[in-house]
Formats: structure tokens, sequence, C-alpha cells
């Protein structure tokens, strides 16, 4: 069993302010629908009882020179917490996939799939939300759904799965199916969107798929 929440990447942090809730209100209110459906979480009986799923949003203001949008993250293991607030986010302003570097600051680090949410932002100006939960149902039903998934050699928050991400953008058709699932990470499943509803509904919406097929 892969360790969960675990950062593997070289974290340059630094300590800060936190941003005004109202930027992101949307997205925590979704991340507090997404542990009410057990989604997001934390169990002593499920990956070493360590917290699981995260969600972001894609800010609007460019940093460092304009080379990078950051993003607004929650924090590593917060979890199991049933609802956070502005202090349990962290601001993503650099992710280097071929370093396995990121950069941030905030109140709180963030999430140990920063990397993996830099990367599909990469992808598109159009992505503004992207949700990292935990579904059994759906990961094991990736491929009778159809779902996109990624290498199952390849582990949670390293450089290869960014490049394993960026993969699927170019050889499937996630950027339409928007969601797909991580092969080599249990029960992890991604789905983004230009909102938070969007992404939000790609979920539960094949979560409802999932069921009929079962």
């Amino acid at each position: 069993m892969q360790e969960e929440g675990v950062i593997k990447f070289d974290l340059r942090f630094s300590a800060g302010e936190a941003v005004a809730l109202e930027t992101f209100r949307e997205l925590n209110t979704w991340r507090s629908r997404l542990w009410q459906l057990a989604l997001i979480g934390q169990d002593p009986e499920r990956y070493l009882g360590y917290g699981f799923g995260n969600v972001s949003q894609r800010l609007d203001t460019a940093v460092n020179d304009g080379n990078m949008t950051p993003f607004l993250i929650s924090g590593t293991q917060t979890g199991g917490l049933p609802e956070l607030d502005a202090a349990h986010y962290a601001l993503v302003t650099a992710c280097d996939v071929m370093q396995n570097r990121v950069e941030a600051r905030g109140p709180v680090q963030p999430s140990s799939e920063s990397l993996t949410h830099g990367m599909v932002y990469a992808q598109s100006g159009d992505i503004r939300v992207v949700l990292h939960v935990h579904s059994p149902d759906i990961w094991l039903a990736a491929d009778r759904l159809g779902l996109p998934f990624t290498d199952a050699a390849v582990e949670y928050g390293t450089p290869a799965m960014a490049l394993e991400v960026d993969r699927l953008f170019r050889e499937t058709d996630v950027m339409e199916q928007k969601i797909f699932s991580m092969g080599g990470h249990e029960d992890g499943v991604v789905a983004f969107g230009a909102t938070a509803a969007a992404a939000g509904a790609v979920l539960t919406e094949t979560l409802s798929r999932c069921r009929n097929i079962n």
C-alpha cells in the first residue's frame, strides 16, 4: 500500500496570510459536499489512517513575472476535517515538474498532489478547478466506464504522475470527459472544470453511472 498524503516533492514554502475566503467560497462549499459523500476524508481503516482528497482553484492574478497563474489548494492532511476555512488553503505560485519542485505560501503547506493539480492547469486556461477524491466505486469501474486512467506503475505526487497526466491530455479524450482515474493511486480520481459546480457535477454523475453498472 502506498503512503497517502505524504509530500514527495521539493517544497519551497513561505508562511503567509490566507487568501480571502470570498475568493473561493464555491470551491470550499463543494469541498464540504465531497467530505459528506466520503470522497474526501480520513479513516483509520484506509490508507494507513492518512487524510485523503484535495481541491484547488486557479486564481486570476499572475505571479513570478507572469510565468504562471497561481492556484489555491487545500492543505496537506486536511482531509479529516469536515469543514475548512481560508486558513486551510495554500497558494501555489510555481510548479516545476522536471525539478520536482513546488513553491507555495500561506498559513498551511499545500497538498501532496500539488504537482498533479499544476499539470492539469497547464493543459488549458479554461480549467479553473481541480477536485482530487478517493472513490473505490469509480476507481474499480474506470475501465468499464471508459474513463482515461494513468499507468498503474506510477505513484501519486511524483513527476512521473504529472507527466502521466500530460500524456492523458495528449492521447485520450480526457479533456472532453473531464475526469480520469489514477491507476497507481488506490481509489484516486480527478475531475476538473471551469467551476467547482461543473467539476463536482462530473464526479456525482460518474458516481451515478458507476452504481448503475455494478
